[in-house]
């Protein structure tokens, strides 16, 4: 048997309609799916927290998942990794200098005083460089040397 042109033609006129109609309704289910964010905590006294957000999630309604962790006073399961460096570090940081400035020298001494061991001003100064470029600290160059400070969500008052 052989295959005319126009047989051809009709054929591949099908397959893509059925292909083009298969992506629409792809499209449409994945424009229609649920966005749904799940965040589990838990406290140093052993409190758990669950946060669910379905439907439409946007920036704010996760902002206001974070200011309400601050205002508990809840910290996620990063505060507490103190195998790392880089966790060590901020342990550091977030204990003895919640509020104000501070320096890489000041991060130095409270380091090897607190963990016993030494480590060079560059390495701390490397992981304060990172965690300003992820926005968890603030990096002003005050002289010849760069001054830190910790940023805090900020709550918002509505106006009145």
């Amino acid at each position: 048997m052989w295959v005319t042109q126009s047989m051809l033609t009709n054929w591949l006129v099908n397959k893509s309609y059925r292909i083009r109609s298969t992506v629409n309704v792809l499209l449409s289910l994945i424009t229609m799916a649920r966005k749904r964010i799940r965040i589990d905590l838990e406290d140093h006294e052993g409190a758990k927290y669950n946060f669910n957000i379905e439907g439409n999630v946007t920036r704010e309604k996760i902002l206001k998942i974070f200011e309400l962790m601050d205002l508990m006073n809840i910290e996620g399961q990063e505060a507490a990794q103190l195998d790392s460096v880089g966790g060590k570090i901020w342990n550091i940081v977030d204990k003895h200098f919640p509020i104000g400035k501070f320096t890489s020298s000041m991060i130095l001494e409270k380091y090897e005083d607190e963990y016993e061991e030494p480590i060079k001003l560059s390495i701390i100064s490397t992981y304060l460089s990172r965690f300003a470029s992820k926005g968890r600290i603030e990096r002003l160059k005050t002289g010849r040397e760069w001054t830190y400070q910790i940023i805090k969500i900020s709550q918002k008052h509505p106006k009145l």
